[in-house]
């Protein structure tokens, strides 16, 4: 029997119903803007998709033409409901959405035991929604695939990226960063700081950005750390908040859509 990791935020962030989901997903990525690459890595928010599901999707539709090619997708993102050190791997064998089940890379992860701070947690992962909002738009952008997912605690940069390094594979393997931006400010103080945050990130300034600037800032460091090392370019593609999309402006959240190339 395959220990399977179930939904948890299933009818509360996305449709808990297979054909909404995925009529839904199909919907954002339709109205997503054309992408300049094929990223190696993206960026990407994570809170109910009504609110930031439609630009995940800028995010995730430049990943069409790669459809075939990626086999296996490094899924990291910050614990918003345990403190923990580290990085957080699961002992599931597979992650399940209402479109089905997506495997566990299980010989990737055991590969990463050798690396501090790395450690099988499934308590980071039962409740946590940072990795679950972005798999059903992975299995509607890549035909087969399986996903090393990480949940990330207290870590250095250089922590989270010597794990990205070492999964990071050829054309086969995606990495996707799960973060929101700033939170709970009005609209227009949002879109500053935002702003601000978003070329930062653009610039490779990863010390520049603190949990007050994207609540998954570890997993934008650690990959920005690596973008560094390699010469590497970011691009923003998308960039609004709640307040754009289906909130209030009184108190918004940010969301920044990025490709890694």
């Amino acid at each position: 029997m395959v220990a399977t990791r179930h939904p948890a935020v299933s009818g509360l962030f996305y449709p808990a119903e297979a054909k909404e989901l995925s009529a839904l997903v199909t919907e954002y990525l339709e109205h997503a803007g054309p992408a300049p690459t094929v990223p190696k890595a993206i960026i990407a928010p994570h809170a109910g998709y009504v609110y930031s599901g439609p630009v995940a999707a800028s995010a995730y539709a430049a990943l069409a033409p790669a459809r075939r090619r990626i086999k296996r997708v490094v899924l990291v993102g910050p614990a918003h409901r345990v403190a923990f050190n580290g990085l957080a791997l699961s002992s599931c064998e597979a992650f399940e959405t209402p479109l089905g089940l997506v495997p566990v890379d299980q010989a990737a992860c055991a590969g990463l035991s050798s690396l501090p701070g790395v450690s099988i947690y499934d308590g980071a992962h039962s409740g946590e929604h940072s990795l679950e909002v972005h798999l059903p738009f992975l299995q509607k952008v890549i035909d087969d695939f399986s996903i090393v997912p990480l949940v990330i605690g207290s870590a250095s940069a250089a922590e989270v990226g010597s794990v990205l390094e070492r999964l990071w594979g050829g054309d086969e393997t995606l990495l996707v960063v799960s973060s929101d931006l700033s939170h709970y400010h009005d609209y227009d103080t949002a879109r500053r700081r935002d702003s601000t945050t978003s070329r930062a990130i653009e610039q490779l300034r990863w010390e520049q950005i603190d949990g007050d600037d994207a609540c998954g800032y570890r997993g934008v460091a650690g990959l920005l750390w690596v973008a560094q090392k390699r010469g590497m370019t970011v691009a923003t593609i998308d960039l609004r908040n709640s307040g754009d999309t289906a909130g209030p402006r009184d108190q918004v959240v940010g969301y920044g859509a990025y490709l890694v190339a």
